[in-house]
């Protein structure tokens, strides 16, 4: 299953949960390009699905990507955005989706 298809499975659960819907490739640092792949604004929530765990491309399993994510993970976190990783056995069991289902009702 590629990233985007990845992608495309958590939105379509977080779309049947009824949750609202998230915004996609979302730059939540000023100044940086750091995208997320979902946003909720308002919540401040930040998802990252993590595609290429099992697979041996090298992006962000070198020691420049690993040094990259977290660099983009703390940062996130010094300003307060709650960041949430996901990977892709989370993502098909419907785990993740139902994380976030729980961290978005219980600020409503």
């Amino acid at each position: 299953m590629s990233k985007s298809d990845l992608e495309l499975e958590f939105l379509s659960q977080i779309r049947a949960l009824g949750l609202p819907e998230p915004e996609r490739e979302y730059c939540a640092i000023e100044g940086r390009r750091f995208r997320y792949d979902f946003c909720w604004v308002q919540q401040r929530v930040l998802v990252e699905c993590q595609g290429g765990v099992y697979s041996y491309q090298p992006s962000h399993a070198s020691a420049s990507g690993i040094r990259r994510d977290a660099e983009k993970l703390n940062i996130a976190v010094s300003q307060g955005w709650r960041v949430y990783h996901f990977t892709s056995d989370m993502i098909r069991s419907g785990e993740a989706a139902r994380m976030i289902e729980k961290e978005l009702r219980r600020k409503e």
